[in-house]
């Protein structure tokens, strides 16, 4: 017996089987692989969304926001009335003139049918703050510093405890 009798190939008349090769060249496996390589199967979250560490760093962000937001609007609500309030990841590429470095927030004035929008970059603002505490006082000044330059008014009258360094 030869090889070429006990493995059909090409030779002996018979067609070879052939796997589809992806595009990289890599070989593709016949089958999609139902498990992980040490045989435990997929794996699932690893703690349960309820849980507050559960929560993303932006989810938390957006909470801060919303906290000075809400503070805001108890002392100049009406002043503040259908202004609109966002959080970006990051500040658009093309900064203004005027801007030397990043931007941690803009203040954009209504203006042909839009609303007031106060605009607070989330990464630029992590990256400078040293700890949670002074991420919520960094996240604080800003709003409070684009919610002045909106309603032409020192960022300490609009909120008492506005520190500014």
């Amino acid at each position: 017996m030869t090889s070429s009798a006990a493995f059909p190939g090409p030779s002996d008349g018979a067609a070879a089987r052939s796997l589809p090769v992806p595009a990289d060249g890599a070989a593709a496996r016949p089958f999609p692989r139902r498990r992980d390589r040490r045989g435990r199967g997929p794996r699932g979250p690893l703690l349960p969304p309820g849980l507050p560490a559960a929560r993303t760093r932006a989810d938390r962000f957006d909470d801060l926001v919303l906290g000075t937001v809400e503070r805001l609007e108890e002392r100049w609500g009406a002043q503040l009335e259908g202004t609109e309030f966002a959080v970006e990841d990051v500040p658009p590429s093309d900064p203004a003139p005027w801007e030397e470095s990043v931007p941690l927030g803009r203040c954009f004035p209504a203006e042909s049918g839009q609303p007031a929008r106060v605009v607070v970059y989330r990464r630029p603002v992590e990256a400078r703050a040293i700890d949670d505490d002074d991420l919520a006082d960094l996240v604080r000044d800003v709003v409070v510093e684009q919610v002045a330059h909106l309603l032409a008014r020192t960022p300490e009258e609009i909120d008492p405890r506005y520190d500014g360094d």
